[in-house]
């Protein structure tokens, strides 16, 4: 019974956290931010309060959601191993070549995914998972503080003289934006594969997501070790805290990044200080969400309704993979080429109809099977050679 709830409650939130991705990727049009001129003053409207609602309410969070529950998922996949007197890791390390390749695929179809990151940065786990609690606790804190923008920041202080280059990443993704607006299939593929997975990480270098994501693997594998996902008092006590104190520290945060550049000109100390109130305000925004969920779950009558996003949420791989088909195909010249065509509104209604067509097929697939199609083949490759017990 206690799996089963663990099991419940992480699908409905790792089915809200790819909602979310898929409703940011159609908006973003799948990294292709080019956008038809719009003359309509509603249509005007909407887009803006579209973007910025989507925006505030899942970028930087939605992926923080889904980073945690990699961490919760292979702790129930080691714990499972540890309780049968086997070690997991090796098995986790094929498994995360599984997934290199795996992402690779995805991302010739969507020069711009998480997957990549997640398969390079996941042996993580494999180092600190016979770590004490306090001493991942720790390490998990450190990362997420943003060390090497703290390392940046002191620097700068110490030498006037230093400048940055804030957008190198600027120039790979110009190539890329060419390959989707103009490209074939097999031109696009080419060019995502390298330059693509390029633009890509240095993204998420420059924004730093390295570094996160890594601390953020870790506080999930704390989650599932401490089973903060099963009710009890005491759990409901600590995501009250996390949800009081998320939001306590949400809103000074925030508000500090607007008013940031009226006291820090210099852009060598303005962009590392801005980069880490931006993740820590993700931080925190996230804790409201997901002890928010959380709490709504085990605590109201709407625990049916957010129970309804756990086959999504159980499929997330499938669902992640399938919305990059569907918008490469829908967006770039290779398909459709709607990118010439389509506003931040209609991109967002696509993104819901994408999202609730995933969903019935979802709903409809779990009923006959135990895993999403990907979610098997990765399982299954997982074991392969050894059967699973």
């Amino acid at each position: 019974m206690h799996t089963t709830n663990r099991i419940e409650i992480a699908d409905v939130l790792r089915g809200f956290a790819v909602m979310g991705i898929t409703l940011i990727h159609f908006i973003e049009r799948f990294s292709l931010n080019s956008f038809p001129e719009e003359t309509c003053n509603f249509l005007q409207f909407t887009d803006k309060v579209i973007w910025d609602s989507v925006f505030f309410a899942f970028s930087g969070k939605a992926y923080c959601i889904f980073a945690l529950l990699f961490g919760f998922s292979f702790f129930i996949q080691d714990n499972s191993q540890k309780q049968k007197e086997k070690d997991f890791r090796g098995r986790f390390a094929w498994r995360l070549v599984l997934l290199f390749f795996i992402a690779c695929i995805n991302s010739t179809l969507f020069p711009g995914e998480i997957l990549v990151l997640y398969a390079l940065i996941g042996y993580v786990l494999i180092a600190v998972c016979r770590l004490s609690t306090r001493t991942v606790a720790l390490i998990a804190v450190v990362l997420l503080l943003q060390p090497l923008e703290w390392i940046q920041l002191i620097y700068a202080l110490i030498n006037p003289q230093f400048t940055m280059n804030a957008e190198f990443d600027g120039p790979y993704w110009e190539l890329v934006n060419i390959a989707q607006k103009e490209g074939s299939f097999l031109e696009m593929c080419k060019t995502a594969i390298w330059t693509g997975n390029v633009a890509n990480m240095g993204w998420m270098i420059l924004h730093g997501r390295v570094t996160q994501t890594a601390g953020l693997f870790m506080i999930g594998m704390l989650i599932g070790r401490s089973s903060l996902f099963l009710y009890s008092e005491k759990n409901i006590k600590l995501w009250v805290n996390v949800f009081i104190t998320s939001t306590l520290a949400f809103f000074p945060i925030y508000g500090l990044i607007a008013i940031l550049p009226d006291f820090v000109n210099r852009e060598a100390l303005l962009v590392p200080s801005t980069l880490i109130l931006k993740s820590l305000s993700n931080i925190a925004f996230t804790g409201i969400l997901f002890a928010g969920i959380i709490l709504v779950y085990y605590l109201t009558r709407f625990k049916s309704v957010l129970h309804q996003l756990a086959p999504y949420g159980r499929m997330s791989l499938t669902n992640y993979l399938s919305q990059s088909l569907i918008g490469g195909f829908l967006f770039y010249n290779w398909g459709l080429g709607l990118y010439q065509y389509t506003g931040i509104t209609a991109c967002f209604l696509m993104g819901v109809a994408v999202f609730f067509l995933q969903f019935l097929f979802c709903r409809w697939w779990i009923r006959s099977h135990r895993q999403g199609p990907l979610e098997w083949l990765w399982k299954k490759a997982t074991w392969i050679k050894n059967e699973e017990r």
